[in-house]
């Protein structure tokens, strides 16, 4: 085993213990957890198998291993953003709803108080 391949194994799996932390604090919600768990898990695979890269890109038909790290970055980026994307927007309109009950609730409490 290389030197490489140790560090790599050692900082998935430091990566790892720190997700874990952040859940156990509940500073990272399980639900967004589960994708840096996942990619973690990849990383700590593909360091132990070191042409596993080389495998997997034969079997997807990309000549170069890189491309196929670059391209399942930026595939998995566009995931979570859409992700991400979602969420706020959930949020935002929550948030509207939010504000325009409590408007009507002051609007209450000043008719009230007349």
């Amino acid at each position: 085993m290389g030197r490489i391949q140790i560090i790599a194994i050692c900082i998935s799996v430091a990566f790892l213990l720190l997700i874990a932390r952040l859940i156990i604090k509940g500073k990272l919600r399980e639900e967004y957890a589960f994708v840096w768990i996942i990619c973690t898990i990849v990383l700590i695979v593909f360091s132990f198998w070191r042409n596993g890269l080389e495998v997997v890109s034969g079997l997807v038909g990309i000549i170069a291993a890189p491309n196929l790290v670059f391209t399942g970055a930026v595939f998995a980026i566009l995931i979570y953003l859409l992700h991400m994307s979602i969420v706020v927007s959930k949020i935002q309109e929550q948030n509207k709803t939010l504000a325009q009950e409590v408007a009507l609730l002051k609007e209450k409490l000043k008719n009230k108080k007349e």
